[in-house]
Parts: structure tokens; C-alpha cells; sequence
């Protein structure tokens, strides 16, 4: 049992917080009592924390129940590391999901407060970045609706990745000082603490049986603490815990170097340890970066692994049961280190033989591919391993040599195989982590159809070959909690008042809407709703960008991470043919478009960060440009986050998945936007493909080369530059964007991105799907102008959502790879 819920078993006492009086007295009492304000003086700020803290108490006796039932009931439990947890604000989140939305707003505007203006001093939690952090905070939301032992691991990032802001149109890095004024929901445990070691040296000696013994000494040590967040279940009396490390130094002060006046010295061991947990993903880009996000990576895995064994013998005295009450989640490789610190604990700390100690690590991991690009499937440097963690490199190069040896009898007389398949890359003196996860795992998935059955033929081919069982799928999903019934209520309202709630805890439901595409009346209604939401994101738009967007424009939105391969290019490139067509009166009446742009390219990448700053250029000169009429809009919207998000994705009608068929694993954005009644424009791509064929052909758009055929050019040799000569659109964009067309401040400042595609062999197929591209959204202009078929097609895109729920997704985890059932009411 949790050391927070262990012991008693009397019953717990509970708050009353279900009356309108009672939350005021509440509010009152917490104001006063925690907040130390007086109601009659208190902000809205004094009263966001109020509220925060009334709700963390109801919270608090939920979770400590949860913890006992499931102690009680010694269930297998599912742990979960990831690096990243994008959980966006939490207020209104936790009054949905304890019912108390309507009475607290009601509460708020008795003591003369506004629960809308009230949460909108809440920051969104800096513990992530995009897809992997927002399907994680996704999935621990399900665990909880749907009761299953869940617990989540993560680091307490006290800047996160970054502000982003825009400066010139660059993209600027600023502190994420989300935590300027604490975090209302978190409980701080200073008495879980766990030591970190990092660097050192090993000795090797014979114990008293003759077994060479290992050990791990003069090491230097951080101190890991423990914060933990509370995570509800939608009308579930269930609570799943989010425990988040903080690095402290073993010594704070060096008195020594204080008195002899030395004041940097006398705290820098406080100051190197703390920068374990300052930034999501420091800059790798120099060596010193890259050791320390090893560092960060490692830190997380040992102070989890080393809660998870402590919370295991509270309750069984023997580790030898651990693969039969534990299971534990690998999220991507960030936590691959995760293996070789389980065997190290096991033999080292429990004196468990190697082989054994093998065989209890595998039996407790899986992990989750999310990548099919071979850059981000993470290695490590041989020679950063053996300084920074040498018993952890000792350990795989034993795993990799019992692997290899099952890997010769499999496939004997093919010593390439045992090249490909080993985890030590010998040409680059690197360890494959992605290798790591596959050996040390029961069971591997990947997370779209086509993504899984890609990495069985090509990413992971040879070990598939090897054990074929070990790798399933299980395609991502959103919880429709956050993205329908909390980003877009109205549309929720009217959903529910047709088909009933059941759909907000069973996401298959929706199906029962299908009907109601014919029903103009509900056609009306439901158009009427995203008329709102468009204005409510032009109105962001304006504030935040300052650029005029009309409701009666097609909003057409691509917001992610920037990256090459997400092909944000290609989307301008279509921008500035429809800006050419609009300027030379060509291509007849051209139907009026507000496109946006948003997302945060990591700091170090050069060419994402140089298509931001064109997407900026592009959009001044085309936003101030007469001759067109306000026909063609531009804006990117800066800090791309979930409350943005909720936002954004409510208010869009046309939603760009367009990444080259065979690099995106599965997306989720794509799946928050169909559900709130965008069409999809993309590329059989990742989850797309299960759009696709969900929605049915006709409701979505489709255009480009399939992942086969973009393997074959690749294979044929693929060459940009006859598209380019070809094709006098195409030719007309690039040259505008390599002339300075867009910035005659610094004519020469995008020519590397032509390069890039000219000459540098437009890795990701831009040139070559353009056209088509460009074809595609003449044809989702003209079922734009007809809004009965737009919006009965928004309807089927809504009402066909059910597969792609995060609840579906859990429940195949569960039965598929965990093994594991939900605790009864």
C-alpha cells in the first residue's frame, strides 16, 4: 500500500461540498484558513486557490480510498513512465468529474465570483511538451473512470520546456514560470526521498560461494522527493496518483566554504543537483546537454523503480512475485534505463543471480514505440554510459551478450542479423535504447495499425522474426472528459440532449448521432455551435496575433510540434498558391480561408525554427496585402498548449494531418479535431488510416503517396527537382520563398529551405505530393460552399469517433498487455 494510505482502516472522513451553502462555507473556511485572505479583499487568484484547495481535500479522501481498496484487494497495479504529462489546467476538469461544475459556478456567482474568470488564473502544468505527454495525462484520466490500479511516474519540471514567444517572427525561448505562484494541486511529500547515483566506479571480488560480486562505490548522489497529483475519474469514485520527482542535493549548504567566504561553492552542489528537474528536455545540441538529459532520464527510473520495490514488499516479503503484482508501462525509450536499474537493484541491493534477476525484469516491462524515424529512436554514447552510469553499461553489455546467444541458435550463420540485432551499435559506439526496451519487454506496441505494422516489417523486423507474439497494437485516443465535453459544451449539450450522456464514459456511443446528420434542424443547431467557437478563436486570434480572422472564412488549422516531417512547409507552399491564384485572379472565385498555424520547435532545431519565422513573413506580407480582400489570412498563434488547444480545436472546420505517409506513428490531434466536427485533410498516415475508415471515404480528404510507395522512390531514387521544373505553381511558390519575396529585409534568408528541397533531396516528399495536395483542397473548398454537406459530414465525422477514445485504448492495454481488471465499485 501507498505510504500516504497505509495502516488505518477505519473509515475516512469526508467533506460536504454537494450544496451550493456548503461550498460557500467552504470557500469561506479555505480562504481564510489556507489561503490566509480575507473574503471581503480576496482576488480572483486568492479564490482560483480557495476553490483548488477545497476540491484537493475531496480529492485527497477519494484517492486514499482507491489506495485501500486496492491494498486490500492486493491487485496487480499498472505503472506508467513518462517523461512528459501535458495535463493542461485542472480546475474544471475536477469539477466535471465530482459533478460539482454547475453548483460551484453557482457558489462562485453567489460569493459575486465568475468560475470562468476565476479559472482562467490557473496555469497549464509545464510537465510536457505534445502527443506523448498529452496521450499520457489521457490515459491516467481513463485508468481512473474506469477503476483500473493505475499510478503514474514523472519528473516535477520546475520550468518545463519553454515559453515560447515571437520576436520578429522568431521563435524565442522564454522561462515557463508556471509554478510563480505554487501548485494548488500537488502534495509535497519531503518524508519520499530516494538516493540517485551517478558516475563512480566499479570493483569486482569473489564472495564467500566463489560468485563474483559487483559492486557500485564512490558514487555522487542525489536526493529524489516526492510530489504527488491527484488524478480523478469522470463520475468515478476512483483516484489514480501522479508521483513527480524533484531533485535536491544530498548536502544544501557547505558551511566550510560559507565561512571561508567562498559563497558560490558553499551552495553549488545544491545548484548542479537541482538542474535534474529544471527543463523538459535540455538542449542536446552540445555534449553537456546531452549528458544531462541522461542524467534526467535515469534519475526518474531509479527514484520510481526504487518506490515501486519499497511499495511491493509492504505488502509481500519476496521481489520473486513482482512480475505477478506489477506491471509496468515504458512510455517511448526516455525510460529504457528503466531495465538495466530494476536488474541492478534486484542483483545488487537483493542478491538475486543474474539469470533469475533477468527473468523477473522481463516479466514486468512493456513498452510503446511511438516513433518510426530512425533519429528519434534514442542511443547513448558508449563512453557517456561507462562515466555516467558504468554499472548500468555493465549490465547491458551482459544483457547483450545473453541476448546475442539466444539471437546465434535462432538465426545461425547470419552474423548480420546479430549486427542489426544487437543493442550495442559497434560502428558508432552508441547503445540502441529502442533495443533495450524490445529485449527487456513481455510485450512491445505500437500505437496505430499502420505504425505496428510497419515496425514488425522494418523497425523491429528481426526481432519480430525472433518472437512474433511480443509485438501487438494498440492505437492511441483521446478522452472525450477533456476534449468534448470540457473544451466544447455546447456541442456536448446538444450531443446529450439527442443520444443521452452514456457517450462521455462509453465513447461508442456516439454511434446513436448518425441519424441526426440527416436531421436539418440538428444541422442548424450544430452548426450554429461551431459558429460560436470560430468567433471565440478569432477572438484569440486577434488578441494574441492581432490579425482579423470572419466567422464565415473556412477555418483551417495545423497545430503541432514543428518538425520536417509534419510538413508544415508544404502547408505554406499551398498558402502561397492561393495567395498567387487570388493575386493574378486566376482559379475563379476562391472560397475565403483563415489558416493558423501553432506549435514549438525544439530550441536546437535550425529548420524548424526557420519555417516558423517564414510562416510569420509569409503571413505579414499576405494579412497586409489589399489586392486579395481579406480573402487569405495568416496567423500563428504562440505557446501552442492545451488551454489554447481547447480553444483552437472547437473552432476549426478543416484539420491538417499531412505528414508524409510512414513517418507519423499515430496522432492524436487528429482525432481530437474529427471529434469536435473538423474534416480531416491528410495523408494515409498513422491513425488516419482508421479515420479514414471510420468516417467512411467520403467525410474525410485523402491525398498523396502511400507509405509503400514512398519506400519505392526512396528505393528508385527520388528526384524534387523534375516536380519543381514541372510544375509552374510549385516553381512560382519556392522561388518566391528562395527571392526574399516575403523578406526583402534579408533576401537570402530562406534559401537553405530551397536547398533543402532542391538540393537536398526533400527527404520528406513535399514536391511530390504538392500537387495533389493542392488538388485536394480544391475539392474540400467546393464542399465547403455547400454548408448542408459540410456540416452532415462533420456530423458522420463526430458520430464515428467511438473507436478513438483513450477508454478504448486502457481497456486493450489492460486485456492485451497488463493483464489487469477494474477494482468493483
Amino acid at each position: 500500500m501507498d505510504q500516504t494510505a497505509k495502516g488505518e482502516t477505519a473509515g475516512i472522513p469526508t467533506l460536504d461540498i454537494g450544496s451550493v451553502d456548503a461550498i460557500k462555507q467552504q470557500l469561506k473556511s479555505y480562504m481564510v484558513h489556507n489561503v490566509g485572505v480575507d473574503p471581503e479583499f480576496a482576488t480572483q487568484r486568492d479564490w482560483l486557490y480557495a476553490l483548488a484547495h477545497l476540491v484537493r481535500g475531496r480529492l485527497s479522501e477519494q484517492y486514499l480510498e482507491t489506495a485501500r481498496a486496492q491494498y486490500d484487494a492486493d491487485v496487480r497495479r499498472i505503472y506508467y513512465l513518462s517523461m512528459e504529462y501535458l495535463t493542461g489546467r485542472s480546475l474544471l476538469k475536477h469539477l466535471y468529474d465530482l459533478g460539482l461544475y454547475d453548483t460551484v459556478a453557482q457558489a462562485l456567482g453567489e460569493l459575486g465570483q465568475s468560475l470562468e474568470s476565476v479559472q482562467e488564473f490557473e496555469y497549464d502544468a509545464a510537465l510536457g511538451n505534445g502527443g506523448l505527454g498529452r496521450l499520457a495525462a489521457c490515459f491516467l484520466d481513463s485508468m481512473a473512470t474506469h477503476r483500473y490500479p493505475g499510478f503514474g511516474y514523472g519528473i516535477r519540471y520546475e520550468f518545463g520546456m519553454f515559453t515560447q514567444r515571437l520576436e520578429n517572427g522568431e521563435q524565442v525561448e522564454h522561462p515557463e514560470t508556471w509554478l510563480r505562484y505554487g501548485n494548488p494541486w500537488e502534495f509535497e511529500r519531503p518524508n519520499v526521498i530516494f538516493p540517485v547515483r551517478f558516475r563512480g566506479r566499479l570493483t569486482h571480488f569473489r564472495n564467500e560461494t566463489g560468485d563474483v560480486v559487483t559492486q557500485w562505490v564512490d558514487t555522487s548522489d542525489v536526493i529524489a522527493m516526492a510530489y504527488d497529483v491527484p488524478v480523478p475519474g469522470f463520475a468515478s469514485d476512483a483516484v489514480v496518483k501522479l508521483r513527480l520527482w524533484s531533485a535536491r542535493a544530498t548536502r544544501d549548504f557547505d558551511l566550510r566554504y560559507f565561512n571561508e567566504g567562498n559563497y558560490i561553492d558553499a551552495v553549488k552542489d545544491k545548484t548542479i543537483s537541482e538542474n535534474l528537474s529544471k527543463v523538459l528536455y535540455p538542449m542536446d545540441t552540445t555534449l553537456m546537454g546531452q549528458e544531462l538529459r541522461l542524467m534526467q532520464e535515469y534519475f526518474f527510473v531509479s527514484a520510481s523503480l526504487q518506490d515501486i520495490v519499497a511499495r511491493h514488499h509492504r505488502k509481500h516479503p519476496s521481489l520473486d512475485t513482482l512480475p505477478d503484482k506489477v506491471t509496468i508501462q515504458l512510455n517511448d525509450t526516455h525510460p529504457s534505463l528503466a531495465v538495466p536499474e530494476l536488474l541492478r537493484l534486484l542483483i545488487d541491493h537483493y542478491d538475486y543471480p543474474f539469470d533469475k534477476a533477468w527473468a523477473i525484469t522481463r516479466g514486468v516491462f512493456n513498452y510503446t514505440n511511438h516513433t518510426l524515424l530512425p533519429e528519434a529512436l534514442e542511443t547513448w554514447p558508449i563512453a557517456m554510459l561507462e562515466a555516467v552510469l558504468p554499472r548500468h553499461l555493465d549490465l547491458i553489455y551482459k544483457i547483450n551478450h545473453e541476448f546475442l546467444q539466444q539471437v546465434k541458435y535462432a538465426f545461425p550463420g547470419q552474423p548480420d542479423v546479430l549486427s542489426r540485432m544487437s543493442l550495442i551499435d559497434d560502428a558508432g559506439r552508441r547503445v540502441r535504447m529502442a533495443h533495450l526496451c524490445v529485449v527487456g519487454s513481455r510485450k512491445v506496441n505500437g500505437v496505430a495499425a499502420l505504425h505496428t505494422e510497419l515496425m514488425r516489417s522494418h523497425v523491429f523486423a528481426d526481432f519480430n522474426r525472433l518472437e512474433p507474439e511480443k509485438f501487438v497494437n494498440v492505437t492511441n485516443g483521446v478522452t472525450q472528459r477533456r476534449w468534448l465535453l470540457q473544451a466544447n459544451r455546447p456541442l456536448a449539450d446538444l450531443i446529450t440532449g439527442a443520444i443521452g450522456d452514456r457517450w462521455a464514459s462509453d465513447l461508442e456511443a456516439l454511434k446513436d448521432l448518425e441519424p441526426f446528420a440527416e436531421d436539418a434542424e440538428f444541422r442548424h443547431r450544430f452548426a450554429a455551435i461551431k459558429r460560436a467557437n470560430k468567433q471565440r478563436l478569432a477572438a484569440m486570434v486577434q488578441d494574441r496575433c492581432g490579425v482579423t480572422f470572419g466567422p464565415d472564412m473556412m477555418f483551417d488549422t495545423q497545430v503541432k510540434r514543428i518538425h520536417e516531417y509534419k510538413r508544415q512547409l508544404l502547408n505554406v507552399l499551398h498558402v502561397i498558391t492561393l495567395y498567387n491564384e487570388m493575386r493574378a485572379g486566376r482559379g475563379g472565385d476562391r472560397q475565403p480561408r483563415a489558416v493558423v498555424f501553432g506549435g514549438k520547435s525544439a530550441p536546437g532545431y535550425f529548420t524548424a525554427k526557420l519555417i516558423i519565422r517564414l510562416i510569420n513573413d509569409v503571413g505579414a506580407v499576405i494579412n497586409h496585402d489589399r489586392s486579395i480582400g481579406g480573402r487569405l489570412r495568416v496567423a500563428f498563434i504562440p505557446n501552442y498548449n492545451v488551454s489554447a488547444a481547447e480553444i483552437i480545436i472547437p473552432g476549426t472546420d478543416l484539420s491538417e494531418q499531412i505528414s508524409t505517409a510512414g513517418t507519423e506513428a499515430s496522432g492524436t490531434g487528429n482525432m481530437k479535431f474529427a471529434l469536435n466536427g473538423a474534416l480531416t485533410i491528410g495523408t494515409l498516415d498513422g491513425a488516419n488510416i482508421e479515420i479514414k475508415n471510420a468516417v467512411g471515404d467520403d467525410n474525410i480528404f485523402i491525398f498523396g503517396k502511400t507509405a509503400e510507395e514512398v519506400g519505392d522512390m526512396r528505393a528508385r531514387g527520388y528526384h524534387p527537382r523534375e516536380y519543381y521544373d514541372l510544375n509552374e505553381s510549385l516553381r512560382e511558390a519556392i522561388d518566391m520563398i528562395a527571392s526574399g519575396f516575403f523578406n526583402a529585409d534579408d533576401p537570402g534568408r530562406y534559401l537553405p529551405i530551397r536547398d533543402a528541397l532542391l538540393s537536398g533531396g526533400d527527404h520528406f516528399f513535399l514536391l511530390a505530393d504538392y500537387q495533389d495536395y493542392v488538388d485536394t483542397q480544391r475539392r474540400v473548398e467546393e464542399a465547403y460552399r455547400d454548408e448542408a454537406v459540410w456540416v452532415r459530414k462533420a456530423i458522420l465525422n463526430v458520430a464515428n469517433m467511438g473507436m478513438f477514445s483513450s477508454d478504448r485504448a486502457i481497456h486493450s492495454y489492460a486485456r492485451d498487455i497488463w493483464n489487469v481488471t477494474p477494482l468493483p465499485r
